[in-house]
């Protein structure tokens, strides 16, 4: 799995760093999306695009 975030399209709503901690971080001056793991392990997934799901930017994709 290969998770990419486009941090132009991320509005800063912090909902992937709630969903999946692990994955998404938020950096300290925008608060705009920073990805942990770009490749998280295939258990990952379901809270991967739960975060994914809840982003309401829709900046996030699982490819």
């Amino acid at each position: 799995m290969k998770v990419t975030a486009d941090r132009d399209r991320c509005i800063g709503a912090g909902m992937c760093v709630l969903t999946a901690p692990a994955i998404f971080d938020q950096d300290q001056d925008e608060a705009m999306v920073i990805l942990r793991d770009e490749t998280p392990p295939e258990d990952a997934r379901r809270v991967v695009e739960d975060a994914v799901n809840r982003c309401p930017s829709g900046a996030i994709q699982v490819h």
